[in-house]
């Protein structure tokens, strides 16, 4: 009896596993694409169009396939492109600051900086919004909204502040923990609902994104000073970096899913009530 349980338990798990391997594939449709146009454009050269032009447009139009496919939808694409901003911003900064470099030419290059450099950031946003949907996600015991936006100010003006004034990220490292200490996500796969420590997940996709970010030096998205004499790893503390960024993105994806659901209510209480 024991062993079948144990057997009916695991068949579960395997279950749950499978079914939340296959959503979030769902959920990176614009990531996917995204890593699929830097490969081709690597080896495929189209006369007359720079690659990194050829790049933003072929994510304009994924943009626009998203959305008229009813994948995003226009409240969604609103953060999403908000997001772009200040991830372009942020790549203009830095690019300055010679952080890291874009070498190759393009017409759509603005102080340096390929507008197509947007849309990495923006994936990241568009990945958010895919999984709140898939994973049915709902947030527990969620901070006071005015202290978390004044936080997500605070991470992104370090990002800036970091050339002039020490770097307050190992301050803020921290502070996400005592924030969200008692946040959890719920996330349903296969019909069972199951929780996460938002700071962790926090730290899985920031990871993840680390990982995309070797790959993308690699088809040569972009260029960081110690990979002009051929490509080297993503140093590891990037990883807090996306870690902290990860979280501007999540608060505004939080605030856009709420917004909506307190609209919803408004409009038909009683089957939200």
């Amino acid at each position: 009896m024991q062993q079948a349980l144990e057997t009916t338990k695991a068949a579960s798990l395997l279950e749950q596993l499978v079914d939340f391997t296959k959503r979030q594939a769902i959920s990176c449709v614009f990531p996917v694409a995204i890593f699929a146009t830097l490969a081709f454009t690597q080896v495929v050269h189209i006369p007359g169009i720079a690659r990194y032009d050829l790049i933003l447009l072929i994510c304009l139009l994924t943009q626009a396939a998203m959305y008229f496919s009813k994948l995003e939808t226009f409240d969604e694409i609103k953060v999403i492109s908000l997001f772009h901003v200040f991830g372009l911003a942020l790549e203009i900064f830095k690019v300055h600051h010679n952080c890291w470099a874009y070498p190759e030419p393009g017409l759509t290059k603005v102080f340096g900086v390929p507008l197509y450099s947007g849309f990495l950031y923006a994936s990241v946003a568009s990945y958010m919004c895919q999984a709140w949907r898939h994973l049915d996600l709902h947030l527990l015991n969620w901070p006071k909204g005015r202290l978390v936006w004044i936080f997500a100010m605070v991470i992104y003006g370090n990002f800036f502040s970091e050339h002039w004034i020490p770097d307050l990220r190992w301050g803020l490292l921290p502070l996400v923990f005592v924030l969200f200490r008692k946040t959890k996500v719920r996330y349903t796969v296969a019909g069972v609902n199951r929780f996460m420590p938002l700071p962790l997940s926090f730290l899985l996709i920031g990871f993840f994104i680390w990982l995309a970010e070797n790959v993308s030096t690699f088809l040569h998205a972009w260029q960081y000073p110690d990979q002009q004499q051929g490509w080297s790893i993503v140093h590891t503390s990037k990883i807090t970096s996306w870690f902290l960024l990860v979280i501007i993105s999540f608060i505004c994806i939080a605030w856009l899913k709420h917004f909506k659901s307190r609209r919803k209510q408004e409009q038909d209480p009683i089957e939200f009530a």
